[in-house]
């Protein structure tokens, strides 16, 4: 899939709760290592989804993530001996496609040692024949690509 990408940007949150912007291939992503999830979670009586704090022995802190799949990958990060950092919802990917602005906040990044890191979207299987899901997707994982 090609699809034309303009303006690309992107959003971080500090631990400072500060709002940072930087034009997407100019990011330095040893800084990341101080970012705090993009947005928060509620729970509430009755929600589809299972939400939590996972304590990652990689962090040693408590990572979020919004449902099942995700706890497993997460879990899965955890247990991989190349990942240093993990990060929820590390940042604001914002994107001008068709004259029409885009976001998208990926699930997680990984960093690893001695290898490019990692963006991780994480959705069901049913989900991605979706024509919306599969376009969100799509456009990010081009922008994430371009990145390296």
């Amino acid at each position: 899939m090609s699809i034309a990408v303009d303006s690309v940007s992107l959003t971080v949150r500090r631990s400072d709760g500060e709002l940072a912007a930087a034009p997407w291939p100019y990011t330095d992503i040893e800084r990341m290592e101080s970012l705090v999830p993009w947005r928060t979670f509620r729970w509430y009586y009755g929600q589809k989804h299972y939400s939590g704090f996972y304590w990652s022995s990689t962090m040693r802190a408590h990572v979020i993530y919004e449902s099942r799949l995700e706890l497993t990958r997460l879990i899965y990060a955890d247990f991989s001996p190349e990942v240093r950092s993990i990060h929820a919802q590390p940042f604001l990917i914002t994107a001008e496609i068709d004259k029409v602005r885009r976001r998208h906040v990926p699930d997680f990044l990984l960093l690893r040692d001695d290898s490019v890191p990692m963006v991780v979207d994480v959705k069901p299987r049913e989900l991605l024949t979706r024509p919306k899901v599969s376009f969100s997707l799509g456009w990010a994982r081009e922008v994430v690509e371009s990145w390296g």
